[in-house]
């Protein structure tokens, strides 16, 4: 067996029985991991997926860290058909890279290790798909930068789905969860107008991160604004505006947009959040859009979980996401 070609980053911590034999497979034997012996199956990958264990870097505390973990044993109870579209996920390859490695104290090298993944599945994976499971939202900026750094000549655009801004001051709390959407557009990785932002509510944002948004352009949907609309408009809207603007649209899903009463493993999801099925419809949509070229999903924490209900939910949205983006097929 030749050595791993992703020195950042660890196996996955389980042995798939990918058998494409089976008529019908769970997702656990659907996924495959890396075949290093043969590189010229790598330009086959349909989507890639990246674990990023990290949740140091957030500003309350989380154990969103061990979800990676969790996503790989709760996917074992998902089947690749879904009823709801009679579609099967199983004519997709897809392959699990493993987990980007994560420095016991130093977070800047884990954030580092975090753009220099997102920087190889480019360079050796340009055809696929990349799903992330985080992890805390500050990954979302090291993602979206090691993208840029293999894409410079294209303009990203980011959709976000969120209860918060995530636009807070990185002079005082750094590359944290709170930060990554200003950390983009301070360093010019982005422009403010390119990002849109669906979910906001209540009384979970200041006044002065409003401003803000409204100073760089950023768009924005409140949940109110959203439903009075329909999620399925409010997502097209988006899409549509930005396919005019970029050249590329990242998506990222913080599980905190969803309503605490559904979302118990999100550690700040939020009364008046978005329903399970809104956001499943979101991104299954956001899926199905050609520009769309990575998502990841973040700040779940297994350990406040209660029944797997929202690491299954966040299995969920992939899955859902990944229908969105079987279905350009057609």
């Amino acid at each position: 067996m030749k050595s791993y070609p992703y020195p950042m980053l660890n196996r996955p911590p389980f042995y798939y029985h990918t058998n494409r034999e089976l008529d019908e497979r769970k997702v656990h034997e659907w996924i495959e991991q890396v075949d290093v012996e043969n590189k010229e199956k790598w330009s086959a990958y349909d989507a890639v997926i990246l674990g990023v264990p990290l949740s140091r870097s957030s500003i309350s505390a989380s154990s969103a860290s061990e979800n990676p973990e969790a996503f790989r044993r709760a996917w074992k109870s998902f089947t690749t058909y879904n009823l709801d579209e009679d579609l099967d996920l199983s004519t997709l390859n897809i392959v699990d890279l493993g987990d980007v490695r994560e420095h016991v104290t130093d977070i800047s090298v884990c954030h580092e290790n975090i753009r220099e993944a997102m920087k190889a599945i480019r360079t050796h994976h340009s055809q696929a798909m990349p799903i992330v499971v985080g992890g805390d939202h500050s990954i979302t900026a090291m993602l979206v930068k090691g993208y840029k750094d293999v894409h410079h000549n294209e303009r990203i655009g980011i959709l976000q789905f969120d209860t918060h801004f995530d636009l807070r001051d990185t002079k005082e709390l750094g590359p944290a969860n709170g930060t990554p959407i200003r950390q983009l557009i301070e360093s010019q990785t982005v422009q403010g107008k390119d990002v849109y932002n669906i979910g906001l509510h209540g009384f979970f944002n200041a006044r002065s991160l409003k401003q803000y948004a409204d100073e760089v352009g950023l768009q924005y949907f409140t949940m109110k604004q959203t439903r009075k609309v329909g999620i399925e408009k409010i997502v097209q809207q988006a899409l549509n505006e930005l396919n005019k603007k970029v050249d590329k649209i990242y998506v990222t899903v913080d599980m905190d947009v969803l309503d605490i009463s559904v979302a118990p493993g999100a550690p700040v999801s939020t009364p008046g959040g978005m329903y399970i099925h809104e956001l499943l419809e979101a991104v299954q949509i956001a899926g199905q859009h050609q520009k769309v070229s990575a998502m990841d999903i973040v700040c779940l924490d297994p350990q406040k979980d209660v029944a797997q209900a929202t690491v299954k939910t966040g299995v969920h949205v992939m899955l859902s996401f990944l229908t969105g983006y079987k279905q350009r097929e057609f």
